[in-house]
């Protein structure tokens, strides 16, 4: 009775809406693709490989979206964090491991910034993050370099970057870079699901004064959210910059709102308190793999861009009406009253 009613709930959930539509896609595209070559191993790698950066920064963005905030900010620490990592490369000549971990503070710094914003200074996250990102962290990648890309040679960097693991006896088929972005979502899928810290996130997602009635307290929750948030837009950051092997000035600047379209995607609202990693994965599966097949039947770049609006949209209407359904007050009809000659 316990499976029937779980395998009843998974029918009902977005997590199965999403791979309904994550199977029509990928039926549609094997089957006009020329020579099947859709579903063909290479292309399979080709479209996790071009996951690795959108899954960083929608685990960014996730994990504030649950907590009910919003973080426009990872994408500019992402390119702030890469401009760092070459100029230091460059000019300072410290080992890998150290620039990594001074990347990563970097990362943190701002996410903290972040926090005081909002939490001290009480501005919408909205416009806290986009501004911290869009001036502050954007000015740290022009300012740190000079304003001019850096190209920077380090054998581990270059190797996380770049190198391909050899699989089911295909000669470097997957990515280092994918394997580090695949464990970052089960890791953060598994935080979010089993841990107390997960659970006090959702907690306050959905609503602030319950979870300072449960005991919690949102305002240092808060810190630590966006302090990760930042810490992994650093970490795709590093990622994008070694795998060009150049600090570049724009960098990973235009990947937080893909982000935060594969999330809504994925079920994770705007209300916060809903969403999982499952549901956010998925939606970047839909997402790149649309776009993959829209390449591989040779649609321009234009036209992709338009279906990335049209996806947009569709998560923000499927994100509405999830969100009134889930607030729907149900109101009980009053009794009649019996008159005195119905008695």
């Amino acid at each position: 009775m316990e499976t029937q009613r779980k395998g009843i709930n998974f029918l009902k959930s977005k997590a199965f809406t999403l791979l309904v539509i994550l199977v029509v896609i990928v039926v549609f595209f094997w089957y006009v693709s020329p020579n099947h070559s859709y579903l063909g191993v290479r292309n399979i790698t080709s479209i996790l490989n071009s996951m690795v950066l959108y899954i960083l920064f929608a685990v960014a963005v996730s994990m504030p979206l649950i907590f009910g905030e919003f973080d426009l900010s990872p994408g500019y620490v992402g390119t702030a964090a890469g401009a760092t990592m070459a100029t230091l490369f460059v000019e300072a000549g410290l080992p890998w491991y150290l620039i990594v971990i001074i990347c990563l503070l970097l990362g943190i710094a701002f996410g903290l910034i972040n926090a005081v914003l909002i939490n001290e200074f009480r501005i919408q996250s909205f416009i806290a993050t986009l501004a911290v990102g869009s001036f502050l962290a954007r000015g740290v990648s022009y300012i740190v370099p000079s304003g001019r890309p850096l190209a920077f040679e380090d054998p581990v960097i270059g190797w996380i970057g770049t190198y391909k693991i050899s699989l089911f006896g295909v000669d470097k088929l997957v990515p280092v870079s994918v394997i580090i972005s695949l464990l970052v979502i089960v890791v953060y899928g598994v935080i979010l699901s089993k841990s107390k810290f997960g659970r006090s996130i959702y907690l306050c997602g959905g609503g602030r004064q319950a979870a300072r009635l449960a005991g919690l307290n949102p305002r240092r929750l808060s810190y630590i959210v966006f302090a990760n948030s930042g810490m992994l837009g650093a970490l795709g950051g590093i990622l994008f910059a070694a795998r060009l092997k150049t600090g570049d000035l724009t960098g990973t600047n235009s990947y937080s709102f893909p982000a935060v379209t594969a999330c809504i995607f994925g079920g994770i609202t705007f209300g916060g308190g809903t969403g999982n990693m499952l549901g956010c994965f998925l939606g970047l599966l839909i997402i790149n793999g649309f776009n993959n097949g829209l390449q591989i039947m040779r649609f321009s770049t234009y036209w992709q861009n338009v279906a990335a609006g049209v996806l947009l949209l569709l998560a923000l209407t499927i994100d509405f009406f999830s969100h009134k359904r889930s607030h729907r007050i149900v109101v009980p009809k009053a009794p009649k009253l019996q008159t005195e000659g119905a008695k």
